[in-house]
């Protein structure tokens, strides 16, 4: 499997599966709630190639993957047998604060996905109005606005399931209680009270009938009454009656009790929620968009943001349109542009390439590539990032831009910020807004934020020829195999052709044998042996992998000759395979030879590309 073995090495980074209570996934992270965090290895994890960066925050221990998070999620859970549920009793008294922002990340984690889509969905249809492509009353207008309005209109149901996962309780009973807030019968009602006729009871209890469509805090509170209930109820009833006696026992109390006291007093408190906001925002939108443009990344950084979340939705419930969101559009686009300062600034390939990656995934409305990959390690390109989201917040917040569908700030957050009434200054306030953080960030890191050291020196021919000629400057590494030698940056797999595991060059084999390239010792053997780590006497790390993805052939094909810690002399066999084998699999052979701390060195100057190379012959030349 493709992430198994990333997947296997942060399960061991937590502490192992016995030390994990459960683990959910956002947009690019794994949040992992612990027995113990003591017994998790955060150094370890962070210098791990897969992981972006590590972060203890909220109660959770939350690890960096990117944008193939779904898949490692995927991966680790069918490894381990882990879920997103599990006992919170972890022996350890988080904060309030904690605990809070823990059940909003594990109530909205699962759905994130989709309901962003919903929302990009709805601001796709307001551009369409606004330029005149759809009319309201098209068929396919009407098609596509059911598909994007249905996770809102649901809510109840949606967020019953998971708050119910949550509490531990019956994820299918808080559901049924979310249906029942928005069942036709109730809808029918409501809209009755609303002209004026007669109100109904329950057992002779007025009941205050409430549209639940798209709110968030009345069923959250239902589920978690429902939980309380359902696991006294379970401890009492015998085994026989627990199934079906317990469900009925939550639904015959707790649905009354929502209609009756819990959702007119969360309803109540939702609107008080949406009311202060609207009165802090009121007071200076153009400070609190300065506030917000400027603060959000470092809310990111601690997984805090999950906090506003909530607001930002109940915003859309109660108001039909939410300020917040849009101020957050130049604080996300503020460290796109900081990361293209570093990209045309900086001269390390390296770096170059991760930055490129960052760019992309940030105008999406991912920044944790950008954040911890190249922003946050140089400093000042991270505070001019944000200093650029304040002053472009600023200006929107003075305009009082307003979205009007929910979604993560990202490129397609301008079609959400279009009003029914079509275009005005408000969108043009967003687009200028937008480009002066990213213009802020990009021109102030360019020219002031990268330290003079942080911007690699090219070295010079006569320079390398003279440390070439200097026997201390330099250490020879073999070819652990013959076949013709090509450039790395051809390789057909980015995290090798990027250079960001290091420098080398790969070989394509004619035979199915790999030799050691050096004295040294074995330091790593995959267990699916198609890759060996060499540290050489002299302590160069030289990392050797037999084709591309050839991980998914789980060992097939593969005969290691040697075991870690194993002493090996120039030439030794390490492991051999079956060249036709791979082939026919459908796998491609192509072996990079790497430095894999070439950070250490002046340069690591490959010999012979575009030639054949063979076993035991110079392969590379490596420079302090």
């Amino acid at each position: 499997m493709e992430y198994r073995t990333l997947a296997d090495e942060i399960l061991r980074g937590v502490g192992g599966k016995d030390n994990v209570n459960s683990v959910v996934h956002c947009a690019t992270r794994l949040r992992f709630k612990l027995k113990d965090t003591r017994k998790a290895d955060a150094a370890g994890l962070k210098e791990n190639p897969g992981v972006i960066m590590v972060v203890e925050s909220g109660g959770q221990f939350q690890v960096v993957i990117g944008n193939h998070v779904g898949a490692v999620y995927d991966a680790l859970v069918k490894g381990s047998a882990l879920s997103d549920s599990g006992d919170d009793d972890t022996g350890e008294k988080d904060s309030l604060f904690a605990r809070a922002i823990d059940v909003i990340s594990g109530i909205f984690t699962p759905f994130i996905g989709i309901m962003a889509a919903s929302g990009i969905l709805k601001g796709f249809l307001a551009l369409a109005l606004a330029c005149g492509w759809m009319v309201p009353e098209s068929g396919t207008y009407k098609v596509w606005f059911a598909a994007s309005d249905a996770m809102f209109y649901f809510f109840p149901l949606v967020i019953g399931y998971t708050a119910g996962k949550k509490f531990g309780g019956n994820p299918f009973v808080t559901m049924m209680i979310g249906g029942a807030m928005v069942h036709p019968l109730m809808i029918a009602a409501f809209n009755a009270q609303q002209s004026g006729a007669q109100g109904e009871h329950f057992f002779g209890i007025p009941l205050v009938f409430i549209n639940y469509t798209s709110s968030v805090i009345p069923v959250i509170l239902a589920a978690w009454a429902s939980s309380w209930l359902e696991k006294r109820a379970m401890k009492i009833l015998p085994g026989a009656l627990r199934n079906f006696i317990t469900p009925l026992i939550c639904l015959m109390v707790i649905v009354p009790l929502t209609f009756l006291v819990i959702g007119p007093v969360a309803t109540w408190a939702s609107q008080q929620l949406a009311n202060g906001y609207q009165f802090v925002y009121h007071v200076s939108p153009m400070v609190a968009g300065a506030f917000m443009g400027a603060l959000w990344q470092v809310c990111v950084i601690f997984g805090l943001h999950w906090g506003l979340v909530p607001l930002m939705i109940n915003n859309f419930s109660v108001l039909g349109h939410d300020t917040m969101l849009p101020l957050l559009l130049p604080a996300v686009m503020g460290q796109v542009g900081a990361v293209a300062g570093v990209m045309l600034r900086t001269k390390d390939a390296r770096t170059k390439a991760l930055a490129g990656s960052a760019i992309s995934a940030g105008i999406f409305g991912i920044t944790e590539p950008a954040v911890y990959g190249i922003t946050l390690p140089h400093r000042r390109p991270f505070i001019f990032g944000c200093i650029g989201g304040a002053l472009g917040a600023a200006i929107l917040g003075y305009f009082q831009t307003t979205a009007y569908s929910f979604g993560f700030p990202s490129i397609f957050t301008f079609t959400q910020i279009i009003p029914p009434a079509g275009f005005n200054n408000t969108v043009t306030a967003a687009i200028a807004g937008t480009l002066i953080a990213i213009l802020f960030a990009a021109l102030a890191t360019y020219f002031f934020g990268m330290k003079e050291e942080a911007v690699a020196p090219a070295v010079s021919e006569k320079a390398k020829a003279e440390a070439i000629q200097a026997p201390r400057g330099k250490t020879l590494v073999a070819s652990p195999m013959s076949g013709p030698c090509i450039a790395l940056d051809t390789v057909k797999d980015p995290t090798f052709a990027s250079g960001l595991l290091g420098k080398g060059v790969a070989i394509v084999p004619v035979s199915g044998r790999v030799v050691s390239p050096v004295d040294g010792t074995v330091v790593s053997l995959f267990k699916t042996h198609h890759a060996i780590g060499i540290e050489s006497e002299s302590g160069a790390e030289i990392l050797i992998h037999v084709g591309i993805d050839t991980v998914k052939l789980d060992g097939k094909f593969f005969t290691p000759h040697v075991a870690v810690d194993a002493v090996v002399k120039q030439g030794d066999l390490l492991l051999e395979f079956d060249l036709q084998g791979i082939t026919d699999a459908g796998y491609d052979l192509t072996t990079p030879v790497i430095v894999t701390n070439s950070d250490d060195y002046l340069d690591v100057i490959p010999a012979g590309v575009g030639q054949d190379a063979r076993e035991q012959t110079p392969l590379l030349t490596l420079l302090r």
